[in-house]
């Protein structure tokens, strides 16, 4: 195969390769992404499982808490060591009885008292069951207690995938506007070289002056130097939101565009009534929540303070003094804790103070709440003014440039004053699609504050 070719082939596959490689991520695409593969995502998912883990731990405490216990000994002396007078477990009739029977060297033989002892040495294990029956509402507020730690860590997940969203849209939206800026700057760059044409051929031919021509090259050298910098915002944009929806080191291209021919429909359907909106806020259920768990942990505290009865079974093995024994029995236990109350008194006051600060909380933050959803809703009218306006001011530029173009080639305006046109053009577009990215991120701040 000729070598030029094969050349062209490579190139061909090389530009294939990098096409292939490039991915095209629509909004909803990155949300998912986002929410897939954020660490924070992850880290509340851990939370999550915690929170269930411990539930799980909680309820264990139902069933009979076993034990088991082993010991073995061996002591260099024996344990238990005492002197026995022999008349402490030999009478006098005894003794006479025995004199009749015995010669007297033998009798004298037996001493008036003697030293005993035993024990250096055994086994001793039992294992035990012992069944809770009453403990002052502990176990069943404790297990009330994790679900709750459950459910508040769902809706911390929540949250969390609420934030991961927000983000993610604003990432997008970021890119998305500088892309549009390029399109503007291309069109402007553009609309400078028929201008830099137009003014060579009128210097040429005597009909303008020099200076016009090199205000022209001027613009086109800043137009130039600002697709630098914003192909450099654009790059390091992109490589954020890579990292941020688990894609790093990939090259990735937005697909949305914003088309200012078409002006979007005022967003009033989302509105909402705000009162009856709070309850459905994720801020809202954290915070009952939060009154929930204090409530419970009153109890608790209550609870330590209470009687504790339980009922348990035991087998027991004893190897000791060459004996060895085993048996079984059955117990009951009441646990009074009596002094604990001069401290437990105060700890309970501190707990309901804890859960009264959770209810004004509560209380409070409902009405920040709706302050809060009202704010929002004020951004969202707010940005979509901005966006009327810019539209308004791209049809008046564009009316405007198209004058001064004509002027100019009638001669009667001059080359500064068309390309102040033009830069008002550039300007009320960029401000269009910033406008319009503002409005889609501020629309979905408003929904996620309704609890959306």
């Amino acid at each position: 195969m000729n070598m030029k070719y094969i050349s062209i082939l490579a190139v061909v596959m090389s530009f294939s390769s990098v096409a292939m490689a490039q991915k095209t991520l629509s909004l909803e695409q990155v949300k998912q992404l986002a929410v897939e593969h954020n660490i924070n995502m992850r880290s509340a998912q851990n939370a999550i499982q915690q929170a269930e883990e411990q539930k799980k731990e909680a309820f264990t405490n139902y069933f009979p808490q076993v034990s088991a216990m082993g010991m073995g000994f061996h002591s260099n002396r024996d344990m238990f060591k005492t002197n026995i007078n022999t008349s402490d477990i030999i009478s006098k009739e005894t003794l006479q009885s025995l004199s009749k029977v015995l010669p007297p060297e033998m009798l004298s033989q037996i001493p008036s008292n003697f030293e005993m002892s035993m024990l250096n040495s055994g086994v001793i294990g039992a294992v035990q069951a012992v069944q809770p029956v009453f403990m002052g509402g502990q176990i069943v507020n404790g297990n009330k207690l994790a679900k709750v730690g459950i459910e508040a860590s769902q809706l911390q997940g929540q949250s969390s995938k609420n934030q991961v969203l927000l983000t993610a849209e604003q990432y997008y939206w970021q890119i998305v506007t500088l892309k549009e800026k390029q399109k503007t700057l291309d069109a402007v760059s553009e609309m400078l070289k028929v201008l830099e044409k137009d003014a060579t051929a009128a210097v040429k031919a005597g009909v303008a002056m020099h200076n016009d021509l090199l205000q022209v090259q001027l613009k086109q050298n800043e137009i130039e130097s600002n697709k630098i910098k914003l192909q450099n915002a654009l790059n390091l944009s992109q490589l954020v939101l890579a990292q941020y929806i688990g894609l790093e080191g990939e090259d990735i291209k937005v697909s949305e565009t914003v088309e200012s021919k078409e002006m979007p429909a005022y967003p009033l359907s989302l509105k909402t009534d705000h009162e009856s909106a709070i309850r459905n806020t994720v801020e809202y259920q954290l915070l009952q929540k939060n009154v929930e768990a204090k409530s419970l942990e009153r109890k608790l505290e209550i609870g330590k303070n209470l009687p504790s009865i339980g009922v348990g079974a035991a087998y027991n093995y004893v190897d000791m003094l060459d004996s060895r024994n085993n048996f079984g029995m059955v117990f009951a236990t009441v646990k009074i804790p009596i002094s604990s109350w001069w401290g437990g008194s105060h700890a309970i006051t501190r707990k309901k103070l804890a859960e009264q600060n959770a209810r004004d909380q509560l209380a409070d933050n409902m009405q920040l709440l709706k302050i809060r959803m009202q704010k929002n809703w004020n951004d969202v009218d707010d940005a979509y003014k901005q966006l009327e306006l810019a539209k308004k001011g791209i049809e008046q530029s564009e009316e405007n440039l198209r004058l001064n173009t004509d002027f100019y080639h009638a001669g009667t305006v001059k080359m500064s004053d068309l390309l102040d046109a033009q830069q008002q053009y550039q300007q009320t577009h960029d401000r269009y699609v910033e406008a319009y990215s503002q409005l889609q991120t501020k629309m979905l701040e408003y929904q996620q504050s309704i609890g959306q």
